[in-house]
């Protein structure tokens, strides 16, 4: 059993299928798998996320490309980076406000999936970034019953962009109004993190691995893939590479991204196209682990163990693999495209367009 099959079917049947196959045979290969891969993701599958917020790469783009058409004239006068660029200066500026407010990560996350949602629909040269930055937080606050008084959300965020914030909290009301219409009222965002933690016991992952696939998970938020992938999916590409790349972890991360951090994701991308094609022997194609004759070996041993195990758990689960793959491509572009990144002359830009037009006003 896996998601992409679950998902091509009604939820009702996904669910009778796997009950009646499990209650038939509850020993049986994949059952343990399948139970634990429908519990964690049984409301996803009947979410509007699923059915309204999942897209192909080229659909974004021709959604991208329509919103540039209709406001050529805007596009001519105030240049602004390409959309990735444009997405890792919004979350940097959210998870600084964030930051100032203590606000937990699934509050976080469902602030940056808004941000993305919001602005395949809406011109960002038509927008104050800051004022939609700042109201996604407030509304993924309420949205994750972690609710920020308003005048305490507009306090803090006038600290960061005083030229761009005014004291009015009128104007993130207003704001939170459009985005909800933008967003067709649907708001409740399924993350990732749930199926990590759900998966931890399943896939024996200690603490450091935990630790770096949630750093994983945190990055994606930079890409499209909220926009591309399952949750699910997106979380076992984040377990995948920390299994995979562990030893490396200092190239992964927000900090740290950058062409080494690229050259490992394609290696482990190589890895995980070979475990898809089933090699025979060594349990896809994967290391077979050294001999232990010292604690740095045990541990590298016990890793190796742990890259195996996932390695069967996927082969018994029959998880889109391709899809993986897909998502691991993603995340080899969002950090090629880290290197590419210049913050200053993205805040430029920004900050020209909303002063030009008087959006700060607004």
């Amino acid at each position: 059993m896996q998601p992409t099959t679950l998902a091509s079917r009604s939820t009702s049947s996904s669910l009778d299928f796997v009950i009646s196959h499990c209650s038939a045979s509850p020993e049986s290969a994949g059952c343990s798998t399948a139970l634990i891969l429908y519990r964690m993701a049984a409301n996803y599958w009947e979410s509007t996320q699923r059915r309204h917020w999942l897209f192909t790469k080229d659909q974004l783009s021709s959604m991208r490309q329509k919103l540039d058409d209709e406001n050529a004239d805007l596009v001519r006068m105030f240049p602004v980076p390409q959309p990735r660029h444009l997405a890792i200066y919004f979350n940097q500026q959210l998870l600084r406000l964030a930051k100032r407010l203590s606000i937990r990560q699934q509050a976080m996350a469902t602030a940056q999936v808004y941000l993305k949602r919001f602005y395949i629909k809406v011109p960002v040269r038509s927008t104050n970034p800051y004022l939609v930055i700042t109201t996604s937080l407030y509304l993924a606050c309420k949205m994750e019953e972690a609710p920020q008084h308003i005048r305490l959300i507009v306090t803090e965020a006038r600290q960061l962009w005083q030229d761009f914030i005014g004291l009015d909290t009128s104007k993130i009301g207003e704001c939170e109004f459009y985005m909800i219409s933008e967003m067709n009222s649907q708001l409740i965002v399924h993350q990732p993190y749930r199926t990590l933690t759900s998966l931890r016991a399943e896939l024996s992952l200690v603490d450091e691995d935990v630790q770096l696939a949630r750093s994983i998970i945190n990055d994606s938020f930079n890409s499209d893939l909220p926009l591309l992938c399952a949750p699910h999916v997106i979380a076992l590409v984040a377990i995948f590479l920390a299994l995979v790349l562990r030893p490396n972890s200092a190239t992964l991360g927000q900090a740290g991204a950058g062409s080494a951090a690229a050259a490992g994701l394609a290696a482990a991308q190589a890895a995980l196209s070979q475990a898809a094609r089933g090699n025979g022997g060594n349990r896809h194609g994967l290391p077979d682990p050294p001999s232990a004759s010292d604690s740095k070996e045990k541990q590298q041993e016990a890793r190796i163990s742990r890259v195996q195990h996932f390695a069967a758990w996927l082969a018994e689960s029959t998880v889109d693999i391709a899809a993986m793959v897909d998502a691991t491509q993603e995340m080899i572009s969002l950090y090629e495209f880290y290197e590419q990144y210049n913050e200053k002359m993205t805040r430029e830009q920004i900050n020209r367009f909303v002063k030009a037009r008087g959006l700060d006003k607004f």
